[in-house]
């Protein structure tokens, strides 16, 4: 779908909105949408709205959209976490996708849509960013490993794949330690490196093993700042690779008792949840 966007500049629309969970590539997609827009250098803005997210900044985008690009065929601004924007900027940034100039675009990223106010996604093309399959994930770290001119054993990419929920910006971080460690370490190093980078991991692993509540509340404790529904979703993706592999009626249980969303309930019901499969 996006492909076909792109294929006529004159027919693209002007502004994109990009949403999925943490890591699913959605900046990185942003910039080549740009740079299949003809867009790079002094032309192609990044604003992270989680540090600017004033009216101000948008105001200042708004001013700058005007100018002619420097460089480029067009001028692209992603925004990036557009949803932490305040209410009146959101306003603000409405009225730009409203009237935007012909050699301007818009991408905006987001892991919570709802966040933003209905007349700005009424204005954007929507594209959901989802998690990788897990064949999706092994064949994208067989061209990555296989660029460093190094071939692992298929439990270690089997393992990575698991453990990266099924982002591809995990699974590379992961996969960059296992190619520096020892040839008869990367299996473990894998293990240990998906633990240490992610405690959604930890979580997902202490609830599968059928740890007690202590250990599965003291993990919350230490994700409480982090979005529920992202963390629900991950471990929704960890169990379904568990329950492929090996069958598990624990990860089918867990699966059933995170099947609705928690965008109304939020952290409360994700610590309820995860006590209510502790103590099953």
């Amino acid at each position: 779908m996006l492909e076909k966007m792109l294929e006529d500049a004159s027919k693209c629309p002007h502004a994109f909105l990009l949403h999925g969970d943490t890591g699913t590539g959605k900046t990185t997609v942003a910039r080549i949408i740009a740079s299949k827009l003809g867009c790079s250098g002094l032309d192609l803005k990044e604003v992270d709205t989680a540090d600017f997210r004033g009216i101000d900044t948008i105001r200042e985008v708004r001013k700058q959209s005007q100018y002619q690009p420097l460089e480029s065929a067009c001028r692209v601004w992603i925004l990036d976490e557009c949803h932490k924007l305040s209410n009146d900027a959101q306003n603000a940034l409405l009225k730009i996708l409203e009237d935007t100039p012909k050699h301007v675009y818009f991408i905006l990223c987001t892991t919570e849509p709802q966040k933003l106010i209905k007349t700005i996604k009424g204005r954007c093309s929507q594209i959901q960013m989802k998690p990788l399959t897990e064949n999706e994930m092994i064949r994208l770290l067989r061209i990555s490993s296989r660029k460093e001119k190094i071939r692992l054993d298929k439990e270690i990419y089997e393992q990575i794949a698991q453990d990266s929920l099924g982002l591809p910006r995990n699974a590379l971080q992961i996969l960059e330690q296992v190619l520096a460690a020892d040839p008869e370490g990367r299996l473990e190093t894998a293990k240990k490196a998906a633990e240490e980078q992610s405690q959604s991991i930890e979580l997902c692993r202490a609830l599968i093993s059928g740890a007690g509540w202590k250990k599965v509340s003291s993990i919350l404790e230490g994700l409480k700042d982090q979005d529920a529904e992202s963390i629900r979703r991950h471990i929704l993706y960890y169990c379904q690779a568990v329950l492929l592999k090996s069958n598990s009626p624990k990860a089918a249980h867990i699966i059933e008792e995170l099947w609705e969303p928690l965008y109304n309930i939020g952290f409360p019901g994700l610590v309820y949840v995860c006590y209510s499969i502790a103590k099953s």
